[in-house]
């Protein structure tokens, strides 16, 4: 694998991330038959303002970047969100860097949450071998059940 950096984003990236949360969600539109799944029409404007209020993470390659994950912290809870790779770069690792240096970034909380579609089994497993563990189900829709799960670390994990 070649040489992948993982800095923070800016605003700057909103258009070449949006691009690529686009082509990494197809995969997911596929397994559920639902091409109206929230990340695949994301407008610029939308990402543009959750940089206002997420901190968002990139994986780059010879200046390309491959990867993302976008988290905030709400008290002692990091939510994390939209976890994507490149799928040229996927089944690397490069998911799991990006989801410790969420958890490395942010020593001080108490529980990371993220959530993911219950038929999105590859997703579940990545989530279960970092050491989350499912909490509730909720529909999104009638063909999508969404899946959360949490990683606690009470008394500041590090």
């Amino acid at each position: 694998m070649e040489e992948i950096e993982i800095t923070f984003a800016s605003a700057y990236d909103a258009n070449e991330i949006l691009s690529l949360q686009k082509l990494a969600y197809r995969s997911e539109a596929k397994i559920y038959d639902d091409w109206t799944l929230p990340p695949l029409h994301q407008t610029m404007e939308e990402i543009t303002r959750e940089f206002t209020t997420h901190v968002f993470l990139k994986a780059v390659c010879h200046g390309r970047i491959v990867g993302s994950v976008r988290f905030r912290k709400t008290g002692t809870t990091c939510c994390i969100g939209r976890l994507i790779v490149d799928p040229e770069f996927q089944n690397h690792g490069l998911g799991t860097r990006l989801m410790l240096e969420i958890e490395n970034a942010h020593r001080d909380a108490d529980r990371f949450e993220l959530f993911t579609g219950a038929k999105s089994l590859r997703n579940q497993r990545l989530y279960q071998r970092l050491g989350y563990q499912e909490f509730k189900r909720e529909s999104q829709s009638s063909q999508v059940e969404l899946v959360y799960m949490e990683k606690q670390f009470p008394n500041n994990h590090l």
